[in-house]
């Protein structure tokens, strides 16, 4: 099977370019839009030989995996662009909902979860599976010409493999027994983030793209510790606030606003991360 639109993506005008192997979807698509693109262009593969994670991390996207990525050219404020993010994990959420069979995935988050959601969504860039990482989301931007920002949404999924030296539980469709291809997920993705996007609807509807993402967050009301350029925060996650930065209340009782940071739920929460 190739990788096609959803005819939903179709009908609003999204492009597609597919390959077999790339170094970055990010990079290319970035290329695309300094090359004058005028974004709605999904840029996707099977396989990446030099995908990147959050502060420069080595993303590994073998054979078999997605790397998909969506090149957006907006007029839109770069604050209000940086929450693309959240609308990326919000369809990818709702597309692997649609894709994998009820019953296939069990919420199993260290730190507790009352189940209600297969697929939950970690803060600020991850989706979880039985509370491992299943999926990354990478946004990266330039700017154009006319106060425009091209902005790289990037989206990689453990399809059918999963990188075993993490520092943190990691896992993929096929290792949870979910008989998914990328091709396919990447289909729903397609349909999923065109109601998402109109949700978003370049910033204006963030508030209730907010509502969505609290309604799937992983550990809401758990223990969590935070590292931020070296130290750690622990607390209780208690909310994302109207920009979607993440809010704890520590164990004095202040209340703090975090805008980047690495965080870890439950056990992991109170030992040394």
């Amino acid at each position: 099977m190739a990788f096609r639109l959803a005819p939903t993506a179709a009908s609003e005008g999204f492009r597609l370019e597919a390959h077999d192997t790339v170094g970055s979807t990010n990079a290319l698509a970035l290329d695309r839009a300094r090359a004058g693109d005028p974004g709605k262009l999904w840029v996707v593969s099977k396989k990446q030989d030099s995908g990147r994670g959050r502060r420069g991390r080595v993303w590994a996207t073998p054979e078999g995996n997605l790397a998909a990525t969506l090149l957006v050219v907006t007029n839109a404020e770069l604050r209000l662009a940086a929450t693309l993010g959240f609308v990326a994990g919000l369809a990818l959420a709702d597309a692997l909902d649609a894709v994998v069979p009820k019953g296939r995935i069990a919420i199993g988050l260290d730190g507790g979860s009352d189940g209600k959601n297969r697929f939950e969504l970690k803060w600020p860039n991850d989706v979880l599976a039985s509370g491992a990482k299943l999926a990354g989301i990478l946004l990266e931007s330039a700017i154009l010409e006319g106060d425009r920002f091209a902005v790289a949404v990037g989206i990689g999924v453990n399809v059918v493999a999963y990188p075993k030296d993490l520092p943190y539980p990691a896992t993929s469709l096929g290792a949870l027994g979910a008989a998914c291809d990328a091709e396919t997920l990447f289909l729903a993705l397609s349909d999923a983030w065109s109601e998402n996007a109109r949700l978003w609807n370049d910033g204006r509807g963030l508030a209730a793209v907010r509502r969505r993402w609290l309604a799937r967050a992983a550990g809401l009301g758990g223990q969590v510790a935070v590292r931020i350029d070296g130290n750690v925060v622990r607390g209780t996650f208690e909310t994302i606030d109207e920009d979607c930065r993440f809010v704890i209340r520590d164990d004095e009782g202040s209340v703090l606003t975090i805008a980047a940071g690495d965080v870890h739920f439950g056990a992991v929460a109170s030992a040394q991360v």
